[in-house]
């Protein structure tokens, strides 16, 4: 990986949590864990962005908002470069080793 690239990590849902994950925390609770567990182990090397399903910012962002919707994904959607690493609540070991994966040191 290019020292200056930055792997962004995406969390997709709402500010209400889905009638099957009532007793998970909230997408917005999710995204800002990983971000402090990944800021933890990897440093500025990642980003965590939270996107509201409901309301998102950009095309890209509301064209896979569309897709969560359509697809009935349980939320929070967890998102990589293109790729749903986890649905509902994510395992945090398997987002290291993805990471790890992509060339990221911990720090």
């Amino acid at each position: 990986m290019n020292q200056t690239s930055i792997i962004e990590v995406l969390v997709y849902g709402t500010k209400e949590n889905c009638s099957s994950c009532v007793t998970l925390p909230s997408a917005v609770e999710t995204a800002t864990w990983l971000e402090a567990a990944l800021l933890r182990k990897f440093g500025e090397q990642v980003k965590v962005r939270y996107i509201d399903i409901c309301a998102p910012e950009n095309e890209q962002d509301q064209a896979f908002s569309n897709r969560i919707i359509e697809e009935n994904l349980w939320y929070p959607v967890v998102v990589i470069q293109d790729e749903i690493l986890a649905e509902g609540n994510p395992k945090l070991r398997a987002l290291y080793q993805y990471i790890e994966n992509l060339g990221v040191k911990p720090i």
